[in-house]
């Protein structure tokens, strides 16, 4: 497996994972690579500084950080949780929720969860406003 730093047209950066370089190639042609921010399927690999492998990874992400961005990423962590923690989470029934609260057919609550990047354009074209919420590494655990 290799990961790739990748950037959108809209200069969104995230990493993903391929069996290969031709794998990531083959997905991008089918436009089955997409940024998570915005859904833009125009994608180009970033540079990205080689990874070494050692028991202290987290370390080194944190020692590569700024003053600034580590502030920055405790707050973005502390908006998440504060979301999670008042909000309904409706999984993938949030396109669907989300517009009910818009048009006025429910009491207006906050809620998140998942949408496809399809259902999120769809969602701001309709003028809903939402904002996807950032996934940390210690999310997926």
């Amino acid at each position: 497996m290799i990961r790739f730093g990748l950037i959108c047209e809209n200069e969104h950066e995230f990493e993903a994972w391929f069996r290969s370089g031709d794998d990531f190639e083959v997905q991008k042609s089918k436009k089955l690579v997409v940024c998570p921010v915005c859904g833009s399927q125009k994608i180009e690999k970033a540079l990205m500084a080689p990874a070494i492998a050692t028991n202290r990874s987290s370390e080194r992400i944190a020692l590569a950080m700024s003053e600034e961005q580590k502030q920055a990423l405790a707050q973005l962590r502390a908006l998440a949780k504060k979301v999670r923690e008042n909000a309904d989470y409706v999984g993938d029934r949030f396109p669907e929720e989300a517009r009910k609260i818009h048009f006025g057919e429910v009491e207006p609550r906050g809620i998140y969860g998942e949408a496809t990047p399809e259902e999120a354009r769809s969602l701001a074209e309709d003028g809903v406003e939402f904002m996807p919420l950032p996934i940390f590494p210690e999310d997926r655990n």
